[in-house]
């Protein structure tokens, strides 16, 4: 069941992740010609158009989930990914030729980014809320931290997609047709995704699915602390995450001055091992508790970022820039093997899906979407070092997010519904 749940996640980050890593080349291809870095702005722009469209698809999934079963949310949002990645790969280009539609090309890659957004936004609530309803008690950590597991492994399929078929590609074939590949890849991804989805339990009973508040934003606001403590931690979280994730690599080519293939071999090499050691963690959460976890998270990062940033500006030894990138990573691990969890245990399962897809939807979007461009837009106006206090006043923001969480062995709204989880899958099973 945990690959099952989590394998639409792995499918839609890859998605996400190819639209990045391939942008070069389709740049051209839907943006008139011209300038390459107009080009390339304009595809980032787009990029950044699916994250705002994520807390709709947080909105519309989590309302699903609650008030229809997470089961049906899943299978759906997976459908629609395979859907968006199908309809990507088919776009019609901006130039000349019988296949060529000029300038309803970046429209129509535009309406895409925007369902695969909402496809993307949707999924991280519902998969996350059922993975912590199927464990046990005491393995919630564990069964939760396969979440960034699949995010992450998504993110380094695309890349190991990305290197085979620079491998066996020129770049004018890569340009010409070849990007379209790793988005029918991925629909045949989702495809599997879909049928393995289809045989899930449903964890939800009718009495929590047909109450009045369920899935509505007006129930989710019933527990204000709750969801004020979730929109802190993630607001957080999402920006350092993708501040070391994703902007890592920029800053190594465009601070540190190494090669874009040397920054490409430190960012695999430290995503793996982010990967591999998320259960661990996990697992660790489940002896020490969320709380613990997530606050010794926001407090270290307040103080390794800056120290982080400014190692990794003076070294050029990719061994040494592994080593820096692996610590922060393993900070990080405190955050996102227990993310999921964390935040499913501080809402009833009424308002559960909605409570933690629509507020890391929001979160997500403005902090997490935004890292980047924010880091870049310091770097440009001569003051980049402020990106790393940016990064540090939102780990104290976080901090305190956490500090107001219960302790999740003491109380929590998962425990109430475990047995009635239980009996659920075991009927599942049975039919």
């Amino acid at each position: 069941m945990v690959v099952a749940a989590s394998s639409g996640n792995l499918v839609e980050w890859f998605d996400y992740y190819i639209y990045a890593a391939f942008s070069s080349y389709f740049a051209s291809q839907f943006f008139p010609k011209g300038n390459q870095t107009s080009q390339f702005l304009d595809s980032a722009a787009v990029f950044l158009v699916g994250f705002l469209a994520r807390p709709v698809g947080g909105y519309v999934f989590g309302r699903l989930a609650d008030r229809m079963g997470r089961k049906r949310a899943m299978v759906i949002s997976v459908s629609l990914a395979c859907l968006g990645s199908l309809i990507f790969a088919c776009l019609p280009s901006y130039g000349h030729g019988s296949y060529s539609v000029g300038g309803l090309a970046p429209v129509l890659m535009m309406l895409t980014r925007l369902l695969q957004g909402f496809a993307v936004g949707g999924e991280y609530g519902t998969a996350a809320t059922y993975m912590t309803e199927i464990a046990p008690r005491e393995r919630r950590g564990l069964f939760s931290s396969f979440q960034y597991v699949t995010l992450i492994g998504g993110q380094l399929l695309a890349s190991l997609v990305a290197t085979i078929l620079q491998l066996f590609l020129s770049e004018q074939q890569l340009t010409d047709w070849g990007w379209r590949i790793p988005f029918l890849i991925g629909a045949m991804a989702a495809v599997v995704s879909f049928f393995l989805r289809r045989g899930l339990a449903e964890t939800t009973t009718k009495a929590d699915r047909s109450q009045a508040v369920s899935g509505t934003f007006r129930g989710v606001l019933a527990y204000p602390r709750s969801f004020w403590v979730v929109l802190g931690l993630t607001c957080a979280g999402s920006l350092i995450f993708y501040a070391f994730t994703t902007y890592s690599k920029t800053y190594m080519i465009n601070t540190t001055g190494i090669s874009k293939q040397s920054a490409t071999t430190v960012t695999t090499i430290c995503l793996a091992i982010f990967m591999c050691i998320q259960p661990l963690f996990g697992m660790l959460s489940d002896r020490i508790g969320r709380r613990t976890s997530l606050m010794a998270f926001y407090l270290l990062m307040a103080i390794v970022t800056i120290p982080a940033y400014e190692l990794m500006k003076n070294t050029r030894s990719i061994f040494g820039l592994i080593c820096i990138l692996t610590v922060v990573f393993c900070v990080m691990s405190l955050y996102t093997s227990v993310a999921g969890v964390a935040k499913a245990e501080m809402f009833p399962p009424a308002v559960r899906a909605m409570g933690v897809g629509f507020t890391y939807a929001i979160g997500n979007s403005l902090f997490g979407g935004s890292a980047e461009y924010v880091a870049l837009w310091f770097k440009k106006i001569g003051h980049q070092g402020l990106f790393g206090w940016y990064v540090v006043v939102l780990s104290v923001v976080g901090l305190v997010a956490a500090y107001y969480m219960w302790d999740n062995r003491k109380r929590n709204y998962l425990d109430h519904h475990h047995d009635d989880v239980r009996e659920l899958i075991g009927s599942g099973r049975r039919r």
